[in-house]
């Protein structure tokens, strides 16, 4: 796969993520052919037929639909299938039915192709990328999942706002769980390579009303609030999709923060979780291993640990 162009994508799952995504992809120009699979296969040719009436005003590419035999050929798997997050219910309360869900959804697609990079997207991301991981068989630098690039961005988002700069000038990472664990890593947030802390002193610009567990709050319970408002998110989680497949198709060497397999990093072993992470053509090319403080690194800790205590529960 390092040697060829990638140009086919399939999606499993044609909800509002998965059929934002091949929207996104469609503007992307980054890809030649998007097949879309799901259970449902008369939403899934709605949704095929809606984008394709957009074909005169993009980049051409194919998208049809078809069943997990269209995952032959395809470079990246991306799967967003699975039961919903409803109002009031934690991604980890999705762990049980979700992990039923995808031990069919992998078995499929491992029949159809065991060469191509796994990215998983349905919640709870960091269990269901590791019951990807260990169902395919694949490689763990093929199995990814989109952890807390959206929650990073989200952080920046608010950042940004905070101190009315570009969002692509803030630089910090949320790690961690994608989840109620998630760890703001603010020893590592800076503004133009200036410490946040510093940032804040040296111009007087930040606000004494909305402190780091304030922004940090906001992140966490993102998720929650729009769901509460408008049923599901897709819009930003789409993109963000957009973006770990632009790394990977592009060979970028991004560092993003993805959901994959530690092996010792931070002192965690055998479990997924998101760190910031080196992302190309491999997939994940590698986890880097970043001094934390000691508080960050204690937190990080507890995430793994809650995420071990999950996946104590479940069947592989």
């Amino acid at each position: 796969m390092n040697d060829k162009t990638i140009n086919k994508i399939a999606i499993i799952g044609a909800g509002f993520v998965g059929s934002t995504t091949a929207y996104t992809l469609m503007l992307s120009g980054l890809i030649s052919e998007i097949v879309l699979i799901d259970k449902n296969t008369a939403k899934a040719e709605g949704e095929a037929m809606d984008l394709n009436h957009g074909m005169p005003f993009v980049s051409p590419v194919k998208i049809y639909t078809g069943d997990y035999s269209g995952c032959a050929g395809a470079d990246i798997v991306i799967i967003t299938a699975g039961a919903n997050q409803k109002p009031g219910e934690t991604r980890m309360d999705l762990v049980h039915k979700n992990t039923t869900i995808f031990k069919d959804i992998i078995r499929e697609v491992v029949k159809h192709n065991k060469e191509c990079i796994l990215l998983v997207v349905t919640n709870p991301v960091d269990i269901l990328t590791y019951v990807t991981y260990k169902i395919s068989g694949f490689p763990a630098d093929r199995v990814l999942g989109s952890g807390t690039v959206l929650d990073t961005a989200r952080f920046r988002y608010l950042l940004s706002e905070h101190i009315s700069l570009d969002t692509r000038n803030v630089h910090g990472y949320i790690i961690g769980e994608h989840g109620d664990t998630e760890v703001p890593a603010w020893s590592l947030t800076n503004i133009a390579g200036i410490p946040m802390d510093n940032y804040c002193n040296d111009f007087n610009i930040c606000s004494d009303s909305l402190s780091k567990n304030d922004i940090y709050e906001n992140v966490k319970n993102a998720a929650y609030n729009i769901i509460e408002r408008k049923g599901a998110t897709y819009y930003a989680v789409a993109l963000a999709v957009r973006r770990i497949v632009e790394a990977i198709v592009r060979d970028e060497s991004s560092i993003l923060t993805v959901s994959s397999l530690l092996d010792g990093q931070y002192g965690l072993k055998d479990i997924c979780l998101s760190v910031p992470t080196v992302v190309n053509k491999k997939g994940i090319d590698r986890i880097l291993d970043i001094s934390l403080s000691e508080y960050e690194s204690e937190q990080l800790a507890r995430s793994g640990q809650a995420l071990k205590n999950i996946l104590k529960q479940l069947d592989l």
